[in-house]
């Protein structure tokens, strides 16, 4: 049986990336040590936490993923760089199979994890070429194509649906967020041979704490932002159609009319959203009462500055981390009805919930909650403490590690007694 565990002083010291092209680490490595591909995408450096406490749990990591590799080497993790495109191009899809596929074969990893929607149907098809690697997709949400009517998404769905029932062939495991997504998966055919429900990416509790008691103070950041004593109501994700930005925006312009001093603090990236991105020009038009500030670094240092957090997404996608870490700020949150959000808030007992796209239910819901302080926060106490119980980084890791064992345990034991074996061997003709 493998024997997994490390101390927590290993956790940022050891398999740093050195010059050697592939980013592969020339430090020796221990052959008893599970080998665990991490795969995302840009924003991939926000599984950082996750990744260093399965390190903890007694797992090798490398992360592979297409954004700054800078953050994974201050943490002391491997970097594979993959490359792909979000949006509809078949030949870079194509491009990106293949490339991952010789990233699998370079590596040789006994677990490969994907996350996000293309990487999850990339790792299973790319596996089919390193039958050896046990290959695990996490469903994040079925995404733009059933976010969306558009024609394009329409014709895109049969298309989605056999790719995965070909990814799952191949797929070991399939780790869903939530469970609508699995269901739809079950109903479809195409869940796979192990379907598991492991509720979310987890939210750093304490790694949270710390950057709220450590990051600027809220009258820092009103002076730098202009915010005054204002009002403010915040809202942090891409600035998109499908994220529901235009629906905040004429809430904002509603919620303006009946409170004018009330401000809307838009976080997140909209130059790098292509053509699902809101226009600059559709911003501006809400001047003063709404500042847009893109992507930021402190985001609950901005939590903390707010009286409301309002997300209006109309969006297929998982557990969204944002509603937790709004949670652990102690903001009132009023969301949509979509199956990610309504995992985390329960209407009317830990915050708010509004049909997608429904700007004068979201309008007067962010007026409530202005208007009710006090009801406000002790929705958002239970919401914080719901999230610490249920969606902890330490819960949702213990899962995955759990769910690596089981699949190691059933495929391959013999493995890793024969790797130790060898391990052995060369111990012994070392000291010779």
């Amino acid at each position: 049986m493998l024997k997994l565990g490390l101390s927590g002083d290993q956790r940022y010291g050891s398999h740093l990336p050195d010059n050697h092209p592939s980013g592969t680490s020339t430090a020796r490595r221990d052959p008893l040590q599970p080998h665990l591909l991490y795969i995302g995408g840009e924003d991939h450096h926000l599984r950082i936490p996750a990744m260093c406490a399965l390190r903890d749990h007694g797992f090798r990591i490398t992360a592979v993923a297409s954004g700054d590799p800078a953050p994974f080497a201050q943490a002391g993790i491997r970097y594979r760089d993959f490359q792909f495109n979000r949006f509809v191009n078949p030949r870079a899809d194509w491009a990106a199979i293949k490339g991952l596929t010789k990233i699998l074969v370079e590596e040789q990893p006994d677990l490969a994890q994907s996350f996000d929607t293309k990487p999850s149907i990339f790792l299973p098809l790319a596996a089919r070429s390193a039958p050896g690697v046990l290959a695990i997709r996490t469903i994040n949400g079925r995404a733009f194509l059933y976010s969306s009517r558009s024609p394009l998404a329409l014709t895109l769905r049969p298309v989605y649906r056999a790719l995965h029932k070909l990814a799952a062939r191949t797929a070991a495991a399939t780790v869903f967020e939530i469970g609508d997504d699995r269901a739809f998966f079950e109903r479809h055919g195409i869940a796979g041979k192990m379907p598991v429900l492991i509720r979310g990416a987890g939210v750093d509790v304490e790694g949270f704490d710390r950057a709220l008691s450590s990051g600027p103070s809220p009258a820092q950041l009103r002076q730098e932002l202009g915010l005054g004593d204002a009002e403010v109501v915040i809202t942090v994700t891409r600035m998109t159609r499908q994220k529901g930005i235009p629906a905040l925006l004429d809430a904002a312009a509603r919620v303006h009319e009946v409170r004018p001093d009330v401000r809307f603090l838009l976080v997140g990236p909209r130059e790098s959203e292509g053509p699902l991105a809101i226009t600059q020009a559709e911003i501006d038009r809400h001047a003063p009462y709404v500042k847009a500030i893109g992507p930021r670094s402190d985001i609950p240092a901005l939590l903390r500055l707010a009286n409301v957090f309002a997300f209006p997404t109309e969006y297929r996608e998982g557990v969204p981390r944002v509603l937790l870490e709004a949670a652990l700020a102690g903001l009132p949150t009023v969301t949509t009805t979509m199956p990610g959000c309504a995992e985390v808030i329960r209407d009317g007992w830990n915050g708010l919930l509004v049909p997608p796209g429904a700007p004068p239910v979201l309008a007067a819901k962010i007026l409530h909650l202005l208007a009710n302080r006090e009801k406000g926060l002790a929705m958002a106490d239970r919401a914080a403490e719901y999230v610490r119980r249920e969606f902890s980084l330490a819960t949702v890791v213990a899962q995955h590690a759990n769910l690596y064992r089981q699949l190691i345990d059933r495929a391959s034991p013999a493995r890793f007694k024969d790797r130790s074996l060898a391990a052995a061997r060369e111990d012994t003709c070392s000291a010779l």
